[in-house]
């Protein structure tokens, strides 16, 4: 580990030390269908940290509130082999907070068209995210919401027939519409930092993530720690909506 004292002098002093722009994200490698037994996969690297997710579609009991949707559900898991700080067992608190972040940007986009999922009544095609942090070396979110996004796109659908699903046969890939992003925006002194390792974010204090949709949509704003101010969100919000711009390509 780097000392922290050296890494929080550097940013107050506008370097990095990987000698990146305050505004520019490391190298983004995106890889699909890495995961044969999977519906979709894919995997995001992103500098040093790597994430896979993979999506599995089963039958499933729709929500009570949508009877005629399709359900998604989201989970994550931070393997003690991806990073020192990581302990074995169930998910942990941070583990459940990146699930819910990337369920939200999936959800609030409407990205997945959740009513063509419907089979008949009390059952529907359910969407199951497993997001896997292989190596953490900062900005998980980011990376993760990636991970999936590219690893919806790449899913399709079995054919269902006899009360079961065909698992070598579909009936097309999975609707989606959009590709929403989150930028995950840090702040020292004044100045404001995109794509975080993991050696900066233990010592940013202000943090915040947007999420984007393709035609520029606000769909999620989560504080992750610190304070902004109001004139300080309008101001990143047209930050993130240029930086999504960015890295939605690489999707």
């Amino acid at each position: 580990m780097i000392d922290e004292r050296i890494v929080l002098q550097l940013l107050k002093e506008g370097k990095r030390l990987d000698n990146r722009s305050f505004l520019e994200y490391r190298k983004i490698e995106i890889e699909k269908d890495i995961i044969p037994k999977a519906e979709g996969s894919a995997s995001v690297k992103l500098g040093n940290t790597l994430v896979i997710a993979g999506v599995k579609v089963e039958l499933a009991q729709p929500f009570p509130d949508t009877p005629n949707e399709g359900i998604l559900v989201v989970n994550a898991e931070f393997p003690p082999i991806a990073h020192p700080t990581f302990e074995p067992g169930p998910p942990n608190e941070y583990a459940i907070e990146l699930a819910r972040l990337v369920d939200r940007i999936i959800r609030e986009s409407k990205m997945i068209e959740l009513d063509k999922l419907f089979i008949e009544d009390g059952k529907v095609y359910g969407i199951f995210v497993d997001i896997h942090i292989i190596s953490n070396d900062g900005n998980l979110l980011d990376a993760s919401t990636l991970a999936s996004i590219a690893a919806l796109h790449s899913t399709k659908i079995p054919k269902y027939e006899n009360n079961s699903l065909i698992r070598n046969e579909f009936i097309g890939n999975l609707p989606v519409r959009y590709k929403p992003t989150y930028v995950t925006i840090g702040k020292i002194n004044d100045s404001y930092i995109l794509d975080l390792t993991y050696d900066e974010e233990q010592v940013i204090n202000d943090l915040i993530a947007f999420g984007i949709r393709d035609d520029e949509k606000i769909v999620a704003v989560q504080k992750l720690r610190g304070k902004f101010k109001f004139n300080e969100i309008e101001k990143l919000l047209d930050l993130a909506i240029d930086k999504s711009k960015e890295i939605r390509k690489y999707l």
